[in-house]
């Protein structure tokens, strides 16, 4: 294959979609940290945006037959970026605990650390579908929180006093949502870890 084939395969929709998840996440980070509150609503509008994008990319890229091994590598890795971006800022935030954070951030960087090792030595590391739906529940359950503290924020605006009431119980459902994400985390961390050290 000649350069310029490969850097055609490589710049394809569905690599772009990959990758501009990437490129949202700072853009997330500054709208969630905004002090107005209309930025923090769009943050979660920002947050959805990339998720989707993490939806159809695999999808494009198997219905166009152009996956690659960059895609197949930058798919996880921006998904984990994503994701462990939005849980430190909720950490930051006082959302959520950050013992609970921690874990999964660095499940994710091992994991992450494995891939690279792989590809040093020339294999890829599969995404087991353990992983992928670890995935999809880290991202569903973070655009619920995200859809809770909007929620909280009209609240406050609007004066809802029976909202603000259930302002307390804001913490612990976050919390108790993010539990069940660290067990799917560590399920799927370990299954990674014994898979590889089987091969």
């Amino acid at each position: 294959m000649t350069e310029s084939t490969g850097r055609r395969t490589i710049v394809n929709l569905p690599n772009i979609l990959t990758v501009s998840r990437i490129f949202a996440t700072p853009l997330f980070l500054l709208m969630l940290f905004a002090e107005a509150g209309h930025w923090r609503g769009g943050a979660v509008i920002v947050f959805l945006l990339a998720s989707l994008t993490d939806l159809y990319d695999g999808k494009l890229a198997r219905a166009r037959d152009c996956v690659t091994e960059f895609g197949r590598f930058m798919d996880p890795f921006a998904d984990k970026i994503l994701v462990s971006s939005a849980l430190v800022a909720f950490a930051v935030r006082g959302v959520v605990n950050a013992w609970i954070v921690v874990p999964i951030v660095v499940r994710d960087v091992a994991i992450t650390g494995m891939r690279m090792y792989g590809l040093y030595q020339g294999r890829m590391m599969e995404t087991s579908r353990l992983a992928k739906w670890k995935t999809t529940v880290q991202l569903v359950t973070v655009i619920v929180i995200l859809l809770l503290l909007g929620l909280q924020e009209i609240a406050g605006y609007q004066q809802w006093t029976s909202v603000l009431t259930a302002k307390a119980w804001l913490p612990l459902l976050s919390n108790s949502l993010m539990a069940g994400v660290l067990l799917l985390t560590l399920m799927s961390g370990f299954h990674y870890f014994f898979k590889t050290g089987s091969e």
